[in-house]
This record gives C-alpha cells, sequence and structure tokens, in this order.
C-alpha cells in the first residue's frame, strides 16, 4: 500500500515527466536530477546531507532559504543522473522520501533541466 505522501509524489513525477518529454526534452539523454530536502533544524538537515553522503549520493551544500511567508528554512539538494524513466523516478523518490523521514526532514520532490 502507498502512503498519501509517496502517491503525491509519483504522480508528480509522472506529469512532470510527461510535460518534460510534451515539451521536447531530449529522452535518449540522462539528466541532472535534483532531489529537495528542507528543514527549520540546520543540525537535522546537516546530519541528513551528511548520511546521504556516507551512503554515496552527490550532495549539494546545505543553504538557508527564505519561505513566501518570511520563514527561513535549511534546504540542500542531492543530485543523481537518470534517464526520463517514470518508474526509475518513482523508485528513486521512494527511496529520497524514506530518507527524509527517517532523518525527521521534509522531502520537497525533485526537479531537473530541459536537455536539448
Amino acid at each position: 500500500m502507498i502512503d498519501d505522501e509517496l502517491q503525491h509524489w509519483f504522480e508528480h513525477t509522472e506529469i512532470l515527466v510527461t510535460e518534460l518529454l510534451e515539451d521536447g526534452t531530449n529522452d535518449e539523454v540522462y539528466h541532472t536530477i535534483e532531489h529537495h530536502f528542507a528543514s527549520e533544524d540546520f543540525d537535522l538537515l546537516e546530519k541528513t546531507a551528511i548520511a546521504a553522503f556516507k551512503l554515496g549520493f552527490e550532495i549539494e551544500e546545505p543553504e538557508e532559504a527564505e519561505l513566501e511567508n518570511g520563514d527561513k528554512v535549511f534546504a540542500f539538494d542531492i543530485v543523481t543522473e537518470q534517464m526520463l524513466n517514470v518508474k526509475t523516478l518513482q523508485a528513486e523518490t521512494k527511496n529520497m522520501l524514506e530518507l527524509a523521514k527517517k532523518c525527521h526532514i521534509s522531502y520537497d520532490g525533485w526537479g531537473t533541466y530541459f536537455e536539448e
């Protein structure tokens, strides 16, 4: 059984991949995938980044960001290289969501760039 949050990110993945392909992104190359993580607690976020690094993931430096309501949050990305395959990206998303839950921080989905 898939919980509501995971189902949301699975649907996000399907929509994003479909939109990218409809816009003409090159489906024959690897895309840089940036999985977004955030927390109001910098120590928790930093511990998660270290855990991800130890698991072999490429991580970007944590940074402070401001939300639309003015609150401060700390964030970092885990970067992977993947083909735009919905099943592969859903599996990767599931792993990222599980990491976030295990570390008590928020997973904020993934994004990528259009490839010629």
